[in-house]
């Protein structure tokens, strides 16, 4: 069966967020990189200051909506970002208005990638059978505790966490709730490095990010990681026990 005129205008009008996510993207990653760096927040620290203490509410909100627009578009520089909200605020509330504008940004590309091919692959997975489907039902399962470990897990990119979860089916409300509260721990820990720049652009050092693999540092998140997946493995035994 061919697609209609109208039901092909519209599969492109539900497409073209993610398309156009995606071409910013690209052109961000060669033409941003030199503006989104340590090397830009070292040479901008005095006016960045300068500016927040006149104007700290407009500082916030300009702060947050950069952030939003820096994860909605996967340009280069979210961790630069990060270090920026510690800079600047702190680490509280730095890590609060990292925290909100990496997850309203999440959201953005979340919400694109399900209109965009989410909605079909979720119905097709869904509809699938022997494999494949096992697969999906046991994700669906447990969603709460994927979407979790997604965050947590220090390996897995966050343009991955965001694009996954809508190619699933996953509740908007739960997908937005697990990126707030996953995020917390990687943020705090980047957002305390960002509100210590002051003395490493004084040395002028740059910061160590590998700070987050740290034994001291990673310990607890890969407890938080066990956490997160002690529900799976609980029904997985389960499942075995009533075999």
């Amino acid at each position: 069966m061919t697609e209609t005129p109208t039901q092909a205008s519209g599969g492109l009008a539900k497409r073209l967020p993610l398309l156009v996510i995606l071409a910013v993207a690209a052109v961000g990653a060669f033409t941003l990189r030199d503006y989104l760096s340590f090397q830009a927040l070292a040479e901008n620290r005095e006016a960045l200051i300068a500016f927040r203490d006149a104007n700290y509410v407009l500082t916030v909100l300009g702060f947050i909506a950069a952030y939003v627009v820096i994860v909605a578009f996967s340009l280069p520089g979210a961790t630069i970002a990060t270090l920026t909200g510690g800079f600047l605020f702190a680490t509280f509330p730095g890590a609060l208005f990292n925290v909100m504008g990496a997850t309203i940004g999440a959201a953005a590309i979340f919400m694109a990638a399900r209109m965009g091919f989410g909605e079909k692959m979720s119905a097709r997975l869904e509809a699938s059978d022997g494999t494949i489907k096992k697969i999906k039902d046991g994700i669906d399962e447990n969603q709460w505790s994927m979407l979790f470990l997604i965050r947590l897990v220090p390996a897995v990119p966050f343009f991955i966490a965001n694009l996954l979860p809508s190619f699933l089916g996953v509740p908007l409300h739960r997908f937005l709730i697990s990126t707030f509260l996953g995020i917390i721990p990687g943020a705090v820990v980047y957002t305390s490095v960002g509100s210590g720049l002051g003395d490493v652009f004084a040395r002028g050092e740059t910061p160590d990010l590998a700070i987050i693999f740290e034994p001291h540092i990673l310990l607890p998140i890969l407890g938080l990681c066990a956490l997160a997946a002690l529900p799976i493995l609980l029904k997985a035994v389960r499942g075995k026990e009533g075999l």
